[in-house]
């Protein structure tokens, strides 16, 4: 009952025996999320929550672990000796992340004529590699790093829910991506409002300064 009254979702990861004991308990309450996000409530699931949404997950070890199949995508781990992918990562998002409503663009970010304004920043730390279906868009586009598989994409997009391998944390470092998501979830409820501005200095110079470690251009 209290996941059928949220207006907005969030789920992390853990370590591969973590997430064996949470995908349990996910499978319990499989019905009402896959209702929740097919009905478009706002969700971002990182690293583990990512992977678990989607059909399957493999472990280092060979074990299969069942997901959710919400998303069409599977994960599998290519064994203790392959790398992981750990490092900062920049993302060009695969949606208008600086349109927040019709009228107007509350983030600082948008006064830039840059066509790299809406890049998200984060920090990826993952053995797993995903491969996205024909039914889900990616979260965006790799500038710097691995992302999913590295094969350019990072993340899925499907309906309102994000799934994403950047931890760093994602909002804090993305103001502009924290608007964007709360926007989704407060139109939804209370159809199209305006947000008082806020003072996002820190949170654009964290945001700068990895972008600038990774030499893109904001």
């Amino acid at each position: 009952e209290d996941l059928k009254s949220c207006d907005v979702l969030f789920m992390g990861g853990a370590q591969d025996r973590q997430q064996t004991i949470v995908n349990k308990d996910l499978q319990r309450i499989k019905k009402t999320l896959s209702e929740k996000i097919e009905d478009g409530t706002p969700g971002l699931y990182v690293c583990g929550g990512f992977q678990f949404l989607g059909k399957y997950y493999k472990e280092a070890d060979g074990t299969v672990i069942d997901g959710l199949g919400i998303f069409d995508l599977y994960t599998e781990n290519p064994g203790p000796d392959s790398s992981r992918l750990i490092g900062n990562i920049a993302v060009q998002p695969n949606f208008d992340i600086l349109r927040v409503s019709e009228s107007e663009s509350r983030s600082k970010f948008s006064t830039s004529s840059n066509n790299n304004n809406s890049v998200i920043i984060g920090f990826e730390n993952h053995g797993g590699r995903t491969v996205l279906g024909s039914n889900i868009e990616p979260f965006g586009k790799v500038l710097k790093g691995h992302g999913n598989n590295e094969d350019g994409t990072e993340g899925a997009k499907y309906k309102n829910s994000f799934g994403t391998y950047m931890h760093g944390p994602i909002l804090p470092k993305n103001p502009h991506f924290a608007d964007y998501f709360l926007r989704l979830s407060l139109d939804r409820k209370y159809g199209n409002i305006k947000l008082e501005d806020l003072d996002d200095e820190l949170e654009r110079l964290a945001h700068s300064t990895i972008a600038n470690r990774l030499q893109i251009e904001i």
